[in-house]
């Protein structure tokens, strides 16, 4: 298993550290600060603060992730899918919920709303080429290998 430390700042003292529910998690789980209870109505969404903010080194990216339980028991995950927090960030870290839900939900100062994995990325170099290498797919796209 791979160790890698990420400093942070808390920006609010109530801002609570990330934790990891297991030994072997891949994300740790990201709580709100709040000062009181916010209901997200359905189709709404919400910015929730997490009160801190993160170093993350050169090479690495914070990729903000669904609770698994809280997606498919409430309704409720990130707006944009994925959040991606870039090295080079310095801001406080939100997470952007969107209720999927038929029913309002309420978050409460520290409920765990979201997951974040550390990970490795590349910087590509894009090149235009007049040609690019045949593979047995092809062009073929959507679907093409089956459901």
């Amino acid at each position: 298993m791979n160790h890698v430390k990420i400093q942070f700042k808390k920006l609010r003292p109530d801002a609570m550290v990330p934790t990891y529910g297991t030994k072997y998690a891949a994300g740790a789980d990201l709580y709100a600060c709040l000062e009181q209870n916010v209901t997200i109505e359905p189709g709404q969404t919400y910015m929730v603060p997490t009160g801190l903010a993160l170093d993350i080194p050169a090479g690495l990216v914070g990729l903000i992730y669904a609770r698994s339980g809280m997606a498919c028991k409430n309704g409720l995950a990130p707006a944009n899918k994925v959040g991606v927090i870039d090295s080079d960030y310095r801001g406080e870290i939100l997470v952007a919920l969107y209720n999927h839900s038929p029913k309002a939900f309420e978050i409460h100062p520290k409920d765990r709303i979201a997951q974040m994995v550390i990970t490795p990325y590349f910087y590509a170099e894009y090149e235009e080429q007049q040609e690019l290498s045949e593979t047995v797919r092809g062009e073929n796209g959507f679907g093409s290998t089956g459901l």
